[in-house]
């Protein structure tokens, strides 16, 4: 029973859409009309509110923050199936009929309650990677594929969890992908 209340709460944590709940009380729009229609900080960025755009990754990374590290402290055994449902709940959530955010702002939150350095080298490889190209989700694919990578060369025992996590963020960034590849993506102006 513990197992399957688990993986429920934290679905369901993962699955509140903090961008479009922010959007519509704030700003009164549906997040969902505005550019890619993606419920995530990246999209309510292009909505023209920094201060919205922000507290929707502030509260997305919270989000899987809260629920991994009461796992981690009380049922460490789950913590990996906490982790993931918290993913899941935030792409796949129940209220929108399964279509949610691309997942980076809870994998960061994800990445800084298991293992806070795991966290550092995600965020410094996204500012790099983002510095040079100006693309969101080419910092978040090459951010996510930096973990796995890291963790090959010093033998992390994580590293089966964070390859499906990055193969996640790589679907879930497959129309970004294309554009990139067809050099249509758009640049994202963080400040």
């Amino acid at each position: 029973m513990d197992y399957l209340f688990i993986i429920i709460i934290s679905y369901l944590l993962g699955s509140i859409p903090f961008g479009l709940l922010l959007t519509k009380f704030i700003l009164k729009k549906d997040i969902r009309k505005i550019g890619s229609g993606n419920i995530g900080a990246t999209n309510v960025l292009r909505s023209g509110n920094k201060f919205v755009a922000y507290t929707t990754l502030l509260l997305d990374i919270l989000k899987a923050i809260i629920p991994v590290l009461y796992i981690k402290f009380n049922y460490s055994d789950f913590i990996y199936i906490a982790a993931l449902s918290v993913f899941l709940g935030h792409v796949f959530p129940i209220w929108l009929k399964f279509k949610g955010g691309k997942g980076v702002a809870s994998y960061l939150g994800i990445l800084f309650s298991l293992n806070f350095f795991y966290g550092v080298v995600f965020s410094i490889t996204w500012i790099l990677i983002f510095l040079i190209s100006r693309y969101s989700s080419l910092s978040s694919l090459i951010g996510s594929f930096s973990i796995p990578l890291y963790l090959f060369f010093i033998k992390g025992d994580q590293i089966i969890f964070f390859g499906i996590m990055f193969i996640l963020i790589f679907y879930t960034h497959r129309e970004n992908i294309k554009r990139l590849i067809n050099k249509e993506e758009s640049k994202t102006k963080i400040y």
